[in-house]
């Protein structure tokens, strides 16, 4: 092959440089489509597939029973130039179908309509009964040894690296589904260890609505959309919601946590998660020790507040999905250590009076502090929603040596009832086989065929014992590290449908709950009762919930009753005296301010300390957002504008600069943005409506320059703005603003 001149290699290496600068100036803006930009007309040209983005990959290449494949990670599903039929055969032709001339009938013979249209009719799959909206990553887990005197599972070794998948989900709510409802989120691991996968499937709450399995499709059915009009969608404000859990008092606890603000995280990234049940550890040496599983992230606990939720679902129902995948493709890679609470495995299984097995308590970390055992890093996006997020099938009775259940009675439902769902979802068995489930170790396990088989078995002898294929497979010694279920001694007792009295307690820790919120997170939980319940047609019901309240707080029902203009009834039962816990609040606390996005807005006439400003987010690990009257260049500056005044709304920023007061646009009218309102005024009204709104949730506002008139046109003042003529002295200020999270000090509390 000819080499090129140099003139050309010059002038290439030139041009490579001038892009890459430029990349550093205007860095890629999360989100693009495919890892190059389209060309203006349709390329004529055949080319190989178009690569993977940068932040992508697929799942490991290994084969249906572990094996090791030598692909690359990127290898797609689709290859070579051209189009073909799903056995291979090029296609010159897929907008015609073949027919009897140019106006005649369509031909039964076109085996590739017919093949076409066959395929679309079933792409779809049943989505999940529960947990149906969801998203999820690829990343890595490393441990830190710092588990080995109670857990003998190799993946939480030191410095052991192991691939993961996560999941996170909303419960109620269909596929199609908004991300910000009010709503319990799941956070399901997948870790494909040496020894197996092990599945860790938990939550963003860690008490459940109920303590026994049995009652799973009953809380189900009574949180989903009303079966006479399927109404409401991803809701549980509703009559049957309120009616179940109103008379089915366990609820009572989750209940509390789903209507404080962790029931509307403001992102992933900075949701907590927890294993929910207990869970029996076993050491090297077959001692046993009782443990729960915590994820904490990296960038502490926050969460939306309610109008913020209302407006994103309509804004930008994918807000949670498209701030997770943008976070890992600008490099800001999500973190949590994952943490156990520890006790000691007693007969009674209980901790200082608080029963292990009931699914509807937890152990206040100040009775057993969370102690690390590993970070967990999500820092690959998917390549295919389909093959990855929608097919992974979370099982929890995947689990390796050193990690076993215990008898949590909805512990126990849950290992049935999590691979009785794959065989209708993923129709039939070898849901194991699809990619994404494959373990990254050895499998053997001697099932055979079934639908969607991908392994070529050899051999005979699919049975144990055989001699004829050589005895092969064979069990696993001790020195083998098989998995070993505990040996257990089982209490005297007769079969009975009944729970032990220590179950019985439904209000002492909703209490415990309550009490440990700050005065403004319990004015957020006054209020979601209080729309909750409002949304409600019956009376009955409000005023059962209101029994229910009250023998959790009196104040707390008092005030919930006041919102819905009922008298508070005097509690049944005396509320006992408890401790607070500290650890649930998310007031107070100072956090990492890596991947927050910081919205500016600019005035092409005054670009003064905008460059500077944005070159100082991008090094702080935070993501700037340009907001001009228009999309693209702005001016001769070399900055683009990535949102503009029409597409812009406050929810999807965590702080507001403002670098200018740019006067209203050409479209700035209610014909063409309502957002607009009516005419008037010296600044742009969708610039004055952004500082307004970012105002009423409580973000951190900073203005210098010209930008001071747009923030004195918008009327607000107070706590949590910074203003000055040094941008960067501002930025500065804003960004130790957003450690909290929020100014809390904007919303005043009348509840201690």
């Amino acid at each position: 092959m000819a080499s090129k001149k140099p003139g050309k290699l010059v002038k290439a290496a030139v041009e490579k440089a001038v892009d890459k600068v430029t990349e550093m100036v205007n860095p890629p803006i999360p989100g693009v489509p495919n890892s190059e930009p389209p060309s203006l007309d349709e390329p004529t040209e055949p080319r190989a597939p178009l690569p993977p983005k940068p932040d992508q990959t697929g799942p490991e290449t290994v084969s249906p029973t572990g094996a090791p494949t030598g692909a690359p990670k990127l290898s797609m599903g689709q290859q070579g130039e051209f189009l073909t039929t799903s056995a291979g055969a090029r296609l010159y032709d897929t907008d015609h179908s073949l027919k009897a001339g140019e106006r005649g009938p369509t031909l039964l013979q076109d085996h590739h309509l017919r093949e076409k249209i066959m395929h679309f009719d079933h792409e779809r799959i049943p989505e999940r009964v529960v947990h149906a909206r969801g998203y999820g990553a690829h990343g890595t887990f490393v441990g830190y040894g710092t588990a080995s005197n109670v857990c003998k599972a190799a993946f939480l070794g030191d410095g052991v690296e192991t691939q993961v998948f996560v999941r996170f989900s909303t419960v109620l709510g269909s596929r199609g589904s908004a991300d910000t409802v009010r709503d319990t989120r799941g956070f399901a691991t997948k870790f494909y260890t040496q020894e197996g996968n092990f599945d860790l499937v938990g939550n963003n709450i860690p008490v459940f609505f109920i303590q026994d399995g049995i009652k799973f499709p009953d809380v189900i059915h009574a949180g989903k959309p009303h079966p006479d009009r399927e109404i409401p969608q991803a809701q549980s404000a509703h009559d049957t919601f309120w009616d179940f859990v109103s008379t089915h008092t366990e609820a009572t606890h989750h209940v509390m946590w789903n209507m404080s603000d962790r029931g509307i995280p403001r992102s992933y990234r900075t949701m907590e998660g927890f294993g929910v049940h207990t869970f029996r550890l076993v050491n090297a040496e077959g001692g046993t020790t009782l443990a729960k599983f915590h994820w904490k992230p990296k960038l502490g606990v926050h969460s939306l507040v309610w109008e913020e939720a209302q407006m994103i679902n309509g804004i930008d129902p994918d807000f949670h999905r498209r701030d997770l995948a943008d976070a890992i493709e600008s490099g800001a890679h999500p973190q949590w250590e994952l943490g156990v609470q520890l006790f000691p495995d007693t007969p009674r299984q209980t901790f200082e009076g608080i029963d292990l097995l009931d699914s509807t308590k937890f152990v206040p970390e100040e009775l057993a502090p969370v102690q690390p055992i590993g970070l967990l890093t999500l820092n690959r996006n998917t390549m295919n929603f389909f093959a990855e997020t929608e097919q992974v099938a979370f099982h929890l009775g995947n689990l390796v040596p050193g990690i076993d259940v215990t008898d949590d009675p909805l512990f126990q439902s849950r290992l049935f009832s999590y691979l009785d769902t794959q065989l209708t979802r993923l129709a039939g068995p070898n849901f194991n086989q699809i990619p994404i489930n494959r373990p990254h170790a050895p499998v053997n396990d001697m099932f055979r065929d079934g639908y969607h088989q991908h392994a070529v078995h050899a051999g005979v002898a699919p049975y144990k014992p055989n001699t004829l294929d050589g005895g092969n497979p064979f069990e696993a010694s001790a020195a083998d590290r098989p998995f070993v279920e505990v040996a257990q001694p089982l209490p005297k007792a007769a079969k009975v449908r009944q729970s032990p009295a220590s179950f019985s307690d439904h209000y002492t820790q909703p209490r415990l709950f309550w009490l440990s919120l700050s005065p403004v997170e319990k004015e957020h939980l006054v209020r979601a009762f209080t729309f909750e319940l409002g949304k409600c047609y019956e009376q009955a019901i409000k005023e059962r919930q209101l029994r229910v309240l009250a023998n959790v707080d009196p104040t707390l029902c008092a005030e919930v009753a006041k919102g819905l203009g009922l008298p508070a009834p005097a509690p049944a039962v005396q509320p006992k005296k408890v401790a607070p816990s500290p650890a649930l609040s998310q007031v107070g606390k100072t956090w990492p301010t890596d991947g927050r996005m910081i919205g500016i807005v600019v005035d092409p006439a005054d670009l003064d300390g905008v460059r500077t400003v944005r070159e100082t987010i991008l090094a702080a690990g935070m993501v700037p957002l340009l907001i001009a009257p228009t999309g693209g260049p702005i001016g001769d500056s070399g900055l683009v504008a990535q949102r503009t005044f029409l597409t812009a709304r406050s929810v999807e920023f965590d702080a507001l600069l403002l670098a200018g007061s740019p006067p209203p646009g050409p479209d700035a009218a209610p014909a063409r943005d309502a957002k607009a309102g009516a005419p008037g005024g010296l600044v742009d009204p969708r610039v004055v409506l952004m500082v307004q709104e970012c105002f009423r949730h409580a973000k951190a506002i900073g203005a210098w320059g010209a930008g001071q008139a747009a923030l004195e046109a918008s009327g607000v003042a107070g706590a949590g703005i910074a203003v000055g003529d040094d941008a960067t002295k501002v930025l500065g200020e804003v960004a130790a603003l957003l450690g909290a999270h929020r100014v809390w000090e904007r919303f005043p509390a009348t509840i201690s």
